[in-house]
């Protein structure tokens, strides 16, 4: 049996700015949406690049969000932490500067937010869209070990 215990808020900080890929979690309507995304992260704001979509369209609705960021060794070993708080849609070139350079440093190629995609004779455009999270709450769990 392995043992859980919370992490430490340092702990919590480091992961947040190793990892850069997480899951974001938004609803709307009460439906839950979660995706795999990049982000990243300055030690007080995470911040996360998509297109205009799905998600762009989850947190116009409802701007409170969760973001998961695990690391796993293997299933015995593992560390999760939760961001909660509020997205904001940037728009002010001098914040959207100031993330992308954040994002840029886990993302060089803003992968998989920048593609092309084509549904039959439909495709997709690519309208960039930045968001930044100032947690409300910051979660963390880790496992410490096996228990005799």
């Amino acid at each position: 049996m392995i043992k859980v215990e919370d992490m430490l808020p340092g702990e919590m900080l480091a992961l947040l700015l190793r990892t850069g890929f997480g899951h974001l979690g938004c609803t709307r309507d009460n439906h839950p949406y979660v995706v795999p995304m990049h982000y990243g992260f300055d030690s007080q704001d995470l911040y996360f690049f998509t297109t205009e979509g799905t998600k762009t369209d989850f947190i116009a609705a409802n701007s409170e969000i969760c973001f998961q960021v695990e690391e796993i060794t293997n299933p015995r070993h593992w560390r999760s932490v939760m961001v909660m708080g509020k997205a904001k849609r940037l728009t002010r070139p001098d914040e959207m500067e100031t993330a992308m350079h954040f994002i840029l440093e886990r993302n060089p190629t803003l992968t998989p937010a920048l593609n092309k995609t084509k549904i039959g004779s439909w495709t997709r455009s690519n309208h960039i869209v930045i968001y930044r999270v100032r947690p409300d709450a910051i979660y963390g769990r880790k496992t410490i070990g096996e228990e005799a």
